[in-house]
């Protein structure tokens, strides 16, 4: 069971607003930039990153109805600021993982403390080449 959704509703208004600041530089953290799928407002989410071999792996640690998870898989993608750079993220899917793959094991730990075991993959896109940028 995800932590409660009152939790979110206190980090929204508070932590939050400190916690984007310091996640993009953090290690396992980071900044999840995505686009509200009615207000069309940029949004800023900090996010518990996990480095997968074809992209990242973000916890879900208020479940998947959290209003950023909408917006990510929605738009077929998001921003991720992390360790001080910018990734393009695509193919957002959804998986439910009791035994936490990929996760080292003292946050793999922590997530099964606090009962998280759903995760948001996505695959980094590939990168614009300048040819592709000039044919229009």
């Amino acid at each position: 069971m995800p932590l409660p959704r009152t939790l979110a509703r206190w980090n929204k208004v508070g932590l939050n607003r400190v916690t984007r600041r310091v996640a993009p530089w953090m290690p396992g953290f980071g900044v999840v930039v995505h686009v509200g799928r009615r207000s069309g407002h940029r949004y800023q989410t900090p996010v518990n990153v996990f480095p997968a071999p074809d992209g990242y792996r973000l916890a879900l640690t208020y479940g998947p109805d959290s209003d950023w998870v909408k917006n990510v898989l929605a738009a077929g993608g998001c921003e991720l600021m992390t360790r001080g750079r910018a990734v393009r993220l695509v193919s957002p899917q959804l998986i439910h993982d009791e035994n936490r793959r990929g996760i080292r094991p003292l946050e793999r730990n922590v997530l099964r403390l606090i009962g998280v075991a759903d995760f948001l993959s996505l695959k980094t896109a590939p990168a614009a080449t300048e040819n592709s940028e000039n044919i229009a």
